[in-house]
């Protein structure tokens, strides 16, 4: 995790660097010491290319998706490569995961029409999941649904697949109708309904699937560096070292909440996901 830029002297740091590398800064500027306090900024989300492939440069967050992806694709084809009646450690886990979303997702949202759709929606659990646990993995300490281009990217391809689903199920008329025209209302309510129907559904929904994960992220990660850069900053003296364990404490409790945030935002994008296919599935009216 970056060590803040301290001295009062220092007011922007380097375009170039990467928050997970310690930059210059004044050891001895402390609380008391009559440095300002630096905390963390967009240069905090801002990472240098680590790499390049021909015009596509690589930074730290997409090398971790990557690798991110990997490692979920490899622990789930050393559990079901060879599967086992009774199941060894490894299938046993991936068994329960897989279930879990199987079941208490795509079955509970979607309902028995659920099963094509079981392999994306375990796919969106966790890679998200993967994302955001980055946060708590030393050296990479970082959680890449922090960076909106992941979120986006990822509620685009479902709200991509909702739509192909929408009109594939129930035509081009009555995937409009669908989308915009909910059954059993009074007719002048639809002057009103179906203007706003359309902009949530075709707009607002892959906007706030995308945003809610981002902001949570980039929340929790900001709040875990202002109390961590608090607790360097007010050591130095006896009543700042009592001010700075407060701070540790607060870093801990929220690293813990974090945990707990990382998993919920993975269920949560999963969720929603399958209610928008859920309702992608309904027969308009």
């Amino acid at each position: 995790m970056r060590l803040p830029y301290l001295c009062a002297t220092l007011k922007e740091p380097p375009v170039s660097a990467d928050p997970t590398q310690v930059l210059a800064f004044e050891t001895d500027c402390h609380l008391f010491k009559g440095c300002g306090f630096e905390g963390p900024s967009v240069w905090s989300f801002i990472f240098e290319p680590i790499a390049k492939v021909g015009p596509v440069e690589f930074n730290k967050p997409m090398l971790l998706a990557i690798i991110g992806s990997i490692l979920i694709m490899v622990f789930f084809w050393l559990a079901f490569a060879k599967p086992k009646v009774v199941p060894g450690k490894t299938q046993m886990v991936a068994e329960v995961l897989y279930d879990f979303v199987r079941r208490g997702i795509g079955r509970e949202v979607i309902g028995k029409k659920a099963e094509p759709f079981i392999p994306l929606l375990v796919s969106l659990f966790f890679f998200v999941w993967m994302l955001n646990l980055w946060a708590l993995i030393p050296l990479a300490q970082f959680p890449v649904s922090s960076v909106i281009a992941f979120p986006a990217a990822l509620a685009l391809v479902v709200w991509v697949t909702y739509m192909t689903v929408t009109f594939k199920v129930n035509g081009f008329v009555g995937g409009i109708k669908n989308l915009c025209v909910p059954s059993g209302l009074p007719k002048p309510i639809y002057l009103i309904l179906t203007p706003i129907e359309f902009i949530s559904n075709i707009f607002l929904r892959p906007f706030t699937l995308a945003v809610r994960l981002f902001a949570n992220m980039f929340a929790g990660h900001a709040l875990i560096l202002i109390f961590t850069i608090a607790t360097w900053y007010m050591l130095g003296t006896f009543l700042g070292t009592a001010y700075a364990s407060v701070s540790f404490v607060m870093a801990l409790v929220i690293t813990v909440f974090e945990m707990f945030i990382q998993a919920l935002q993975a269920y949560v994008f999963t969720v929603l996901a399958a209610t928008y296919l859920s309702q992608a599935l309904e027969e308009a009216h």
